[in-house]
């Protein structure tokens, strides 16, 4: 802000907003007489929305402006806004077909004050001129989350003590509640304006959000000379005979993904060669040869036996993925120290119930910090997976997934997800990488799968070759 004009970042953010405003009412019948209303807080957060309101109505809207605290509001914007014709109000007008939530910015913390709850929880009742709900865009973040982490504290009533968006301009940089936590879902459609910060912004980024492109890069590609043990070979250790279908899904992740050939090994072998003829089938994890990545846990059993399989898994000096019962396992404190042994990369893959017993703790409401927390007390990377999978490394380096969906929140689906992760480890993706890119193809496939109606984790095991072939 010292080497600018004073204002002048303001002002991008403000023209940023304008311009996503102005495309939302085109849908609507134009800006020419639309009615927006702004609900401004005190500080630049209401600026921004102050003079994105000026602009609109200079461009022909019927702009109203709510202030929550107008004895604070900030006044260069709010004089920008008189004098483009803005309006101000004590109360939202009956008519609205656009509304942006200006209430508080990124300093805010501890949700929303009663006024602006109430006010939040009124957005869904306002409607414009054809009758449609009013759209909601959020300045910057949705009023009400927690900015750093992603939480969203309830109201009294249970529901979130947030504006829930259908879309938020943010400015500069994502804030880590647009991709991860429950905030997420608030913010609707996600979009970035460049406000000129990148030169500066030297830190470490909080969050590293998987992308297509990401995928494509890192994806293992075949050469000429490419055959089936060059491409890796991947050990799934999973299933048994009381769970032979965690054995059937998880080898079908791994056929999905980049390997040359699956050797199983487990109680589950009729099964899975009547699923999968192509793999080699054995009974235990000493007599199935040589691999390049195991995956151990889907489907195993808590028992002795299991305990044994899992302890041949982590004595092979190749990468491991542990999922389901081998998580329960390493509750035992020597599998534990035998784990934080290896040199091997290691990949764990719990959901929040799983992180409780491995943690004695949940995830609590910073997600990607309890993530990271594991994974240098694991020395692993850790697949936390949720409708936003955080993964977090032992270096402090945390991703996030943008694909999730609901649907994928039934059984058998993350043994798919656990095959398919293996699968690409033994191909010689870093662990990291390998557990990113799982993730957000694992979310397309649910997606995919959820188009035909309710999904089961075969469906998403079909879905994952279409959306795999687009890799090329």
């Amino acid at each position: 802000m010292a080497t600018l004009p004073p204002g002048t970042l303001m002002q991008r953010a403000a023209a940023g907003l304008a311009r996503r405003c102005a495309l939302l009412l085109a849908d609507r019948g134009g800006v020419y007489a639309a009615r927006v209303l702004l609900l401004v807080g005190s500080g630049d957060n209401g600026g921004d929305t102050l003079y994105a309101g000026a602009r609109l109505a200079r461009r022909g809207a019927a702009v109203s402006a709510l202030l929550l605290n107008p004895g604070r509001a900030h006044a260069g914007g709010l004089a920008a806004f008189r004098a483009a014709g803005g309006r101000l109000v004590d109360r939202p007008p009956a008519v609205v077909d656009l509304v942006l939530d200006g209430i508080v910015g990124i300093g805010a913390s501890g949700g929303l004050r009663e006024t602006a709850d109430q006010l939040a929880a009124s957005l869904v009742r306002h409607c414009g001129r054809d009758g449609d709900r009013a759209t909601v865009v959020a300045v910057d973040v949705p009023s009400g989350v927690a900015v750093d982490t992603g939480h969203v504290p309830l109201a009294a009533s249970g529901r979130p003590n947030a504006v829930r968006a259908d879309v938020t301009v943010t400015f500069g940089a994502l804030k880590p509640a647009l991709v991860v936590g429950p905030a997420a879902p608030l913010a609707g459609q996600v979009e970035l304006v460049d406000i000129g910060l990148a030169p500066w912004l030297r830190g470490t980024p909080a969050l590293r959000v998987t992308e297509w492109s990401d995928v494509v890069d890192w994806w293992p590609r075949l050469g000429a000379a490419s055959e089936k043990y060059s491409r890796g070979v991947v050990g799934v250790a999973t299933g048994s005979a009381t769970y032979p279908g965690a054995a059937v899904l998880s080898v079908g992740g791994a056929l999905a993904g980049p390997t040359g050939m699956v050797r199983y090994a487990g109680g589950a072998r009729a099964e899975v060669l009547h699923q999968h003829p192509s793999v080699i089938a054995t009974g235990r994890v000493a007599d199935a040869g040589r691999v390049q990545a195991w995956v151990c846990g889907s489907g195993l059993g808590t028992g002795e036996e299991a305990a044994g399989e899992l302890r041949a898994v982590l004595a092979a000096p190749v990468p491991v993925v542990l999922d389901a019962d081998a998580l329960t396992l390493l509750v035992d404190g020597s599998l534990a120290d035998q784990l934080r042994k290896r040199d091997a990369p290691i990949v764990v893959t719990p959901h929040d119930r799983e992180f409780t017993r491995l943690c004695g703790e949940s995830p609590g409401t910073d997600r990607v910090a309890a993530t990271l927390r594991l994974a240098a007390w694991m020395n692993a990377v850790v697949l936390l997976k949720g409708d936003r999978t955080v993964i977090g490394t032992p270096d402090g380096q945390a991703y996030v997934n943008p694909t999730g969906t609901p649907a994928l929140a039934t059984g058998g689906t993350g043994d798919v997800l656990a095959g398919l992760l293996g699968s690409l480890l033994a191909a010689g993706v870093p662990a990291a990488r390998a557990a990113a890119m799982a993730a957000y193809l694992h979310g397309l496939a649910g997606r995919e799968a959820a188009r035909g109606g309710p999904v089961t984790a075969p469906d998403v095991a079909d879905a994952l070759r279409p959306v795999l072939a687009r890799l090329g």
